[in-house]
């Protein structure tokens, strides 16, 4: 489904664009944003229009809360970098000053999927958020694509803390697509993401948080790519870590029993946007 609403995004994407830079006409905004929408789909509202991406949001039906999408591109690092910076949960402590918690709590090492604990701080006057989701990646070789997608869920390890706000409703889907191969410069993404952070907030105010706020996470995420490529930080490279193939045993692993016996590269992993 990711990859389908990838394939839309850049077919919108091209039709807004024209054959050069000198052909773009700006729709009108309806059309706009039934344009974006998929057919069937309850359509999206263009909140923010930059050189590098588009941001848009829609209304959840029977809640006060929004789902964001970002389409964007970079060019100056390759697609296999932002996808490891993006999943290197050690990595990821070091750049993003937000960060107050990030752990692999456990592992199938069957299918690869993991879940993190994440906790992060909020604007003053809120309280630090935290959140126990389950990620899954993939890497689609055949149709040059790479998916990151995560979700909220229980783990009985994480029991929740008082002195902080616990997200349960959270999800975040990230579609990568090479401009020309995953070691090349230049791709093009689309990350749909949302959550209920839980505040007592106005919506206004809570769609501001996350329209200034995922734009400053992209950015970081970015330049945290072009410092890992530029000063060669060891960063583990999870396109080659292939899930382990089990014939009927499958492996769940607390962190300690699973961590790296492999490559000896850096950390555990990692998630995104949230």
């Amino acid at each position: 489904r990711s990859a389908q609403e990838m394939k839309h995004m850049e077919n919108i994407s091209s039709l807004l664009q024209g054959s050069s830079p000198g052909d773009y006409q700006r729709p009108d905004p309806k059309s706009e944003r039934e344009a974006v929408a998929a057919p069937g789909e309850q359509p999206w509202e263009m909140i923010m229009d930059k050189k590098h991406f588009k941001l848009w949001r829609r209304p959840i039906e029977g809640t006060h809360l929004y789902q964001y999408r970002v389409f964007g591109s970079y060019t100056d690092v390759t697609p296999r970098q932002f996808f490891n910076v993006q999943l290197d949960t050690e990595y990821r402590k070091k750049w993003d000053s937000l960060v107050i918690k990030l752990d692999v709590i456990e592992r199938d090492l069957a299918t690869g999927s993991e879940v993190i604990h994440w906790v992060t701080h909020f604007p003053y006057p809120m309280y630090s958020r935290d959140y126990v989701y389950v990620r899954r990646y993939s890497v689609d070789k055949e149709n040059n694509l790479m998916v990151l997608v995560s979700r909220a869920v229980e783990h009985p390890s994480v029991p929740e803390d008082p002195e902080y706000v616990r997200v349960r409703t959270y999800e975040s889907q990230m579609v990568i697509r090479p401009h020309k191969t995953f070691d090349e410069n230049g791709f093009d993404y689309l990350l749909t993401y949302s959550d209920n952070p839980q505040t007592v907030f106005p919506r206004y105010c809570v769609s501001w948080m996350v329209s200034s706020g995922m734009p400053d996470f992209l950015e970081k995420l970015h330049t945290a790519a072009l410092k890992a490529k530029k000063m060669e930080i060891e960063v583990r490279d999870y396109m080659s870590a292939k899930p382990i193939e089990s014939g009927g045993s499958e492996g769940k692993a607390s962190v300690a029993a699973a961590e790296h016996k492999s490559d000896g590269t850096c950390s555990p992993a990692q998630l995104e946007y949230a």
